[in-house]
């Protein structure tokens, strides 16, 4: 437990030290919160105001760039400079590295998201509901959980480094736009809502919107949201085990 806390420190160091990465994956998405909501401030949107329907997306984006982004590109960095395969030679164990880097993932989308929340209830009036508080922690730690495992995991379709923002690209923004990320999704062809229903992208934005929304009875739980996110986090777990195995013994 002590090596895992060294290791999760020196990531955290390693991340904060990198001024660039660190922007984008916490100055960047609340940069978006701010102007977008700014700019709407006041309207309506499925008979809510626009900032309740904004920020859960806003955060739902915070919390992949927070991990799923900033995992897939710097694992792929690290494959390709050599770093996974030379951490056999070296008296810390794989599982204490993969500690390291998930916590300090982890630290981060923490961050993100309070920052996110506490930005969207002090100047756009939205508000954390106490009945659907267990929900709006259940929907930030599985959603953390589950792209956390694929940003892992999805570095094994990453061809080299450089190709890796490009990739990591390519599998989010469209997925953003179906989701519910930017907004409403009522109005979108029956078959991009059937494809976004399929990705855990649109279940975590459905998850925090119905965690935040005024009219939500309950604890703001829904199975189907949670089955999604279970089964791709599984998918991400399965896919970083056949990843480490390729690199360690390539």
């Amino acid at each position: 437990m002590t090596l895992t806390a060294w290791q999760v420190l020196y990531e955290q160091r390693a991340f904060w030290r990198n001024r660039t990465r660190a922007f984008f994956a916490v100055g960047f998405p609340l940069l978006f919160l701010v102007i977008i909501s700014a700019l709407n401030h006041g309207g309506r949107s499925d008979g809510l105001p626009f900032d309740v329907v904004w920020v859960p997306g806003i955060l739902a984006y915070a919390v992949v760039i927070a991990t799923f982004t900033n995992l897939a590109v710097e694992t792929a960095r690290m494959r390709d400079a050599g770093v996974l395969k030379r951490l056999q030679g070296t008296p810390l164990p794989t599982s204490v590295f993969l500690a390291g880097r998930i916590g300090s993932a982890l630290i981060v989308a923490a961050l993100v998201s309070v920052l996110s929340l506490a930005v969207g209830a002090a100047f756009f009036g939205v508000a954390i509901q106490l009945d659907t508080l267990p929900g709006l922690i259940a929907a930030l730690v599985g959603g953390t959980a589950c792209f956390t495992a694929l940003g892992l995991g999805v570095a094994r379709i990453i061809p080299n480094a450089d190709a890796a923002p490009a990739v990591v690209n390519a599998l989010i923004i469209p997925l953003t736009f179906i989701s519910g990320v930017w907004g409403s999704t009522s109005g979108e062809p029956a078959l991009l809502l059937h494809i976004a229903q399929v990705f855990p992208l649109e279940h975590l934005a459905h998850w925090l919107r119905a965690s935040l929304d005024p009219r939500t009875a309950g604890p703001g739980l829904n199975a189907g949201d949670i089955i999604n996110l279970t089964l791709w986090t599984f998918a991400g777990i399965r896919l970083t085990q056949r990843f480490l195995r390729a690199t360690m013994s390539a």
